[in-house]
């Protein structure tokens, strides 16, 4: 049995360029270096998003710690409100 173990060339993403003096748009396949540092990019802006949850979370849990204390202390609901603006 004879079997074709060529590979297909899987096309990468492309891009549209409009050349504005005369109207002509073009798509072009991204090389295979363009789509390498697009995935660096993803992954530098998933690093930083995960970075800003959790700064968010400890902030948040901060916060959260703060209000058991002054309740802890005696303080209304209210009070409590009132100190954090």
């Amino acid at each position: 049995m004879n079997q074709n173990l060529t590979k297909e060339k899987q096309m990468n993403p492309t891009r549209i360029e409009i050349d504005c003096s005369t109207g002509i748009e073009s798509i072009i396949e991204l090389t295979d270096a363009e789509v390498a540092e697009l995935a660096v990019q993803a992954a530098e802006a998933e690093a930083r998003k995960a970075e800003e949850d959790a700064l968010a979370a400890a902030a948040a849990a901060a916060k959260e710690a703060a209000h058991a204390k002054l309740a802890a202390l005696g303080l209304t609901a209210d009070e409590i409100a009132a100190l954090s603006k």
